[in-house]
């Protein structure tokens, strides 16, 4: 019989997410998928799932998840702390890291101490694919839990608990430097001045943020007014910067849709929309613009982090436990010496009979 982890508390905005549904855009299907693949890949590998497996994103904290008569290994991903509450007590855990659930313990998520987006990997969890991916798409209903944000009692079968429990000797680092944009495709819609302030003003994480768009408060963009406000519709894509009539900008997310009617000032590099999708409302923003060598060049270098840090798990030692290989590979004490070795060098710098020469 497989081990099942029950959910008792969804908390806020809960869905299982993979990484995307790819290749549909040109039908109208959204891409969904984690808003922070980076995030999702780790927590997965500290599980021991397969990269790519479907796991559960959370924005904010409350998500709380019970292991039924056997246990269930999941893994954390996020800056937030939990506990695992069981009838003889609770204990707390950090995040970036795997941990065992016996049967009838807890898990019990907090609020989140940086940004928006956190993720929980459960060892051996199978959600069926729709068109290619487990990943929630709630608008059409498609993929997750009956295609739509997880709930209370709802169940998932899970794998087994073999092997050590893993983290990440350090987190991932916040990244505190402008996101870079391409800009474009419709960038001439817009008057030079409103350019330069995209480039140079402090911007504001609106709290009208979800996994579709993210609203950003600051300066007003102003369009050209021989081009006008609307376009004819054609292509977005996710960091796609599209501009209303009044002038706040909204970048597209995960689940932004498919095509729009408003000019697009610029758009956000794939390696930095992970960065800008987990902000929290509230965070401030800058834009930088590159080219688009720059951007596939960061590209490759997002990838390479993202690998560093798969290499970097490891089994986790707890800061209350002991290290038996540590201590039996370090010399603890200096200066122990063969108790024979020491006789022997003394017979020979004493011989017997000297005294009575």
């Amino acid at each position: 019989m497989r081990a099942v982890l029950e959910v008792v508390s969804p908390g806020a905005m809960a869905s299982i997410q993979d990484l995307g549904r790819h290749g549909l855009r040109r039908v109208g299907v959204p891409t969904a998928g984690a808003l922070e693949p980076g995030w999702l890949r780790l927590a997965n590998a500290l599980a021991g799932n397969e990269q790519d497996a479907p796991a559960i994103e959370f924005l904010g904290g409350g998500l709380s998840l019970r292991a039924l008569e056997h246990p269930v290994r999941i893994a954390l991903a996020g800056y937030f702390r939990a506990e695992v509450v069981a009838a003889g007590g609770r204990r707390r855990l950090d995040s970036w890291r795997s941990v065992t659930l016996a049967p009838g313990e807890t898990l019990r998520c907090a609020q989140l101490t940086a940004g928006r987006v956190a993720y929980l990997a459960l060892a051996g969890m199978r959600v069926p694919p729709q068109l290619g991916s487990a990943s929630t798409y709630a608008r059409a209903g498609l993929g997750g839990v009956d295609g739509g944000l997880l709930l209370a009692d709802v169940r998932f079968l899970a794998g087994g608990c073999s092997g050590d429990e893993k983290g990440l000797p350090a987190p991932p680092l916040a990244d505190p430097a402008p996101i870079r944009v391409v800009l474009g495709p419709q960038d001439d819609y817009f008057e030079p001045a409103s350019i330069a302030c995209l480039l140079s003003a402090a911007y504001q994480v609106s709290p009208a943020a979800d996994r579709m768009g993210m609203r950003l408060d600051g300066p007003l963009l102003r369009h050209r007014r021989e081009k006008g406000v609307e376009i004819t519709s054609d292509a977005t894509v996710p960091g796609s910067i599209q501009v209303p009539a009044q002038g706040q900008p909204i970048v597209l997310l995960a689940d932004g849709q498919t095509a729009g009617g408003y000019a697009k000032i610029a758009t956000v590099i794939s390696a930095d929309l992970p960065r800008l999708g987990v902000m929290a409302p509230g965070q401030v923003l800058h834009f930088r613009s590159v080219s688009v060598a720059v951007a596939e060049q960061a590209a490759r270098q997002r990838e390479a982090a993202v690998q560093a840090l798969l290499a970097a798990i490891a089994p986790l030692v707890e800061r209350s436990g002991i290290d038996l290989q540590a201590i039996y590979a370090a010399n603890l004490v200096s200066g122990v010496v063969d108790a024979q070795a020491m006789d022997d060098a003394f017979a020979l710098a004493d011989p017997p009979g000297k005294e009575e020469q």
